[in-house]
């Protein structure tokens, strides 16, 4: 959607409320009531604050952040991001917590994503997986990144099928390694 320039619907192309929030993971209205206010993704300054906070963390290898670098899909510049990976074992996944951000758009259009911690960088091939799949890995994730809570209905305790009935505002990255030699 575009910033700026006029449009048809007469707000010049600027995004509504409503329009920041389907596009940030904000919740439906299920009209149930049963869920819990969900957090509106707004980058503040304060979110800027911690991301470079975040990313000195990453660089030193403390702590659980990586830097997570996509190629721009308009510039093809190189952008950088903190993010905290879900691990099991050998399998890694990237959740984005606050929907479908930039590098989240960035990182489906190029397929690929490197992962940086301290001195070990890896490129994986990344793949969206479906909502079954995602469920698991979105409860775990809540558990681990708790400051991202406020931006899920669903909460730390509760059972995988509320983290699957939200995984379509939340995406979830199945991470596979690129081979070395192929870099």
């Amino acid at each position: 959607m575009p910033d700026s320039g006029p449009n048809h619907d007469g707000h010049r192309g600027q995004r509504r409320p409503g329009d920041h929030a389907r596009s940030a993971g904000q919740a439906p209205s299920t009209g149930r009531g049963t869920g819990r206010p969900v957090r509106e993704y707004r980058r503040s300054r304060g979110d800027r604050v911690g991301d470079a906070i975040f990313s000195v963390l990453a660089r030193a290898g403390v702590g659980p952040a990586h830097l997570l670098t996509t190629r721009g899909r308009k510039t093809g510049r190189a952008r950088t991001n903190p993010v905290i990976p879900v691990v099991q074992g050998r399998q890694r996944w990237l959740v984005a917590p606050y929907g479908a951000v930039p590098w989240v758009l960035n990182a489906r259009a190029a397929g690929r994503v490197r992962l940086r911690r301290g001195r070990d960088r890896h490129d994986y091939t990344i793949q969206q997986l479906p909502p079954a799949e995602a469920g698991p890995v979105l409860r775990r994730y809540v558990r681990v990144a708790s400051a991202t809570r406020p931006y899920f209905q669903a909460n730390k305790d509760s059972p995988v099928a509320d983290f699957i009935a939200e995984a379509d505002r939340h995406p979830v990255f199945e991470l596979t390694p690129i081979s070395e030699g192929r870099c």
